[in-house]
């Protein structure tokens, strides 16, 4: 059977061209019938799931070449959650080099900003490549020719589920309601009727049943392959999965779900808070649940493209940010290096070797232990443990206190004292929010969090932003909804 696959919904729809040609022009990402094969190898199968990682890394240029008209020349997460917020804004000197950062940090964009058609496309042709994996995985006669076994055909099925939800996730946070592919499409008539916005309600049960697929599908065991370390692993599933019951306010099931990952042993907080970033501990350290495996000298390449613009000066914390940290925080000096113009944690390492790289070594982290035992914290606390919410707060405060300075010296007495014990709920949680910013500054959360906490208008319009109501959703790219003549239709007041 040939099969059409895409990199996001409306590569097909071509409403307003009407011409054939135009599906194979660049940027459009359309994989060909002719590029895929009917008689797939055990191989074609494995690099179908390899290669529905790739739109999760940091790796330079996978949509195009230098296509920052289009935004896509890396993946935007940094922009459209970290210079979004209140921790990062595009350059440490200010200009007028890609302008349209600059209205996402302070939210005078339009919906065709570049930076909103990135993330769209990178979580579109994700999401087209773990269809295309499970298409293969899925079907008992193509399996059976390749003669792989089962227990890696279920091991891959895992993955390629966990990835289609993660692409989701994104998706849905970022933007509402959206289109819903779950199949390589074989028309243009299949075309036209996913070129439509699923409910979020409907995205968010999608995800969650993607999710509860791949958890019964992984191997146990904190790696899910002894060699690939890399790999989707059940710890993955169970976190993201307490992580969409946060963002859905399910605290009951949150708490369930972190309990369920403890029970596992298989994660703990490092006992330095850096060694989670360092590239030279990658999948040997405690905490990091799940990251993207980024490699140097690779063909076609694999490397962190990150470090390339934070060599043309390019991402830096705001004041704000950096005066949020209590005195003495060594999380500070280990998360950025102000007068050097270094952010260790988006380099990997800590003399700024990878300033500058674009292929550098180090993994881009998605989720990290300290980040789902402050979930649990935050369930704690809406459920009226206060004293559980506290010590979890205060286990992370430890860590961070016992952790030397970047300069190995001992952090000095009466450094991030424990909280008091408290059943003030709101206090409690004013704590909660303060630890989540420092603890994870610039690791993509601080926008996402100051949403759900519906916060996010309050706090950003105190610093200057012009964060509106319409805010707390991102417009879908212009392109898509003129390309389907409104069919896709645009978010409120965009």
């Amino acid at each position: 059977m040939k099969t059409i696959y895409i990199s996001f919904v409306t590569a097909l729809i071509i409403m307003a061209a009407g011409c054939k040609k135009e599906l194979y022009k660049d940027p459009i990402g359309l994989i060909t019938p002719e590029q895929v094969s009917t008689d797939p190898t055990a191989n074609t199968i494995l690099s179908s799931v390899n290669s529905s990682y790739k739109m999760l890394s940091n790796t330079l240029n996978l949509l195009g070449s230098w296509n920052w008209d289009n935004g896509v020349v890396f993946r935007n997460d940094f922009i459209v959650q970290d210079i979004a917020s209140d921790d990062a804004m595009k350059k440490w000197t200010s200009d007028g080099d890609q302008a349209w950062m600059d209205d996402v940090d302070n939210f005078s964009f339009t919906s065709s900003n570049q930076a909103f058609n990135g993330i769209w496309s990178y979580d579109y042709e994700g999401i087209a490549r773990a269809n295309r994996a499970l298409y293969y995985l899925t079907d008992d006669a193509l399996v059976a020719k390749t003669g792989i076994n089962a227990a890696l055909r279920s091991r891959l099925l895992g993955e390629a589920y966990f990835l289609r939800a993660y692409y989701y996730f994104d998706l849905v946070n970022n933007f509402g309601d959206v289109p819903m592919v779950l199949k390589p499409l074989t028309s243009f008539n299949e075309a036209y009727e996913v070129a439509v916005r699923a409910p979020k309600a409907q995205v968010w049960a999608q995800i969650s049943a993607d999710l509860a697929a791949a958890k019964g599908s992984l191997p146990a065991g904190k790696f899910s392959d002894g060699t690939d370390k890399w790999r989707v692993s059940q710890g993955a599933v169970i976190a993201l999965q307490a992580k969409v019951a946060l963002f859905n306010e399910r605290y009951a099931e949150v708490i369930t779900l972190v309990n369920e990952l403890q029970t596992l042993n298989f994660y703990s907080l490092n006992a330095n808070y850096f060694d989670s970033f360092d590239q030279t501990k990658e999948f040997a350290d405690n905490e990091v649940i799940f990251a993207y495996n980024h490699t140097s000298g690779q063909t076609p390449g694999n490397g962190n493209g990150y470090c390339a613009p934070l060599g043309w000066g390019f991402f830096a914390p705001t004041a704000n940010f950096i005066a949020a940290f209590e005195a003495n925080d060594p999380r500070l000096g280990y998360t950025v290096d102000v007068p050097n113009q270094r952010i260790y944690k988006l380099l990997g390492e800590k003399t700024g070797a990878n300033k500058g790289n674009d292929d550098a070594p180090n993994n881009k982290i998605y989720i990290r232990y300290a980040d789902v035992l402050l979930w649990k914290a935050e369930a704690l606390n809406e459920t009226n443990d206060q004293p559980g919410a506290i010590a979890i707060i205060n286990a992370v405060r430890t860590r961070a206190r016992t952790t030397p300075t970047i300069t190995g010296t001992p952090v000095p007495a009466g450094t991030l004292p424990n909280r008091p014990a408290s059943t003030d709920k709101a206090q409690v949680k004013t704590w909660l929010m303060q630890e989540r910013r420092v603890e994870l500054g610039l690791e993509g959360e601080r926008f996402l969090d100051l949403k759900r906490w519906k916060t996010a208008k309050a706090v950003l319009t105190a610093q200057g932003k012009n964060f509106q109501d319409r805010s707390y959703l991102y417009p879908i790219p212009q392109g898509e909804v003129s390309k389907t003549n409104g069919v896709i239709t645009q978010n409120q007041d965009y």
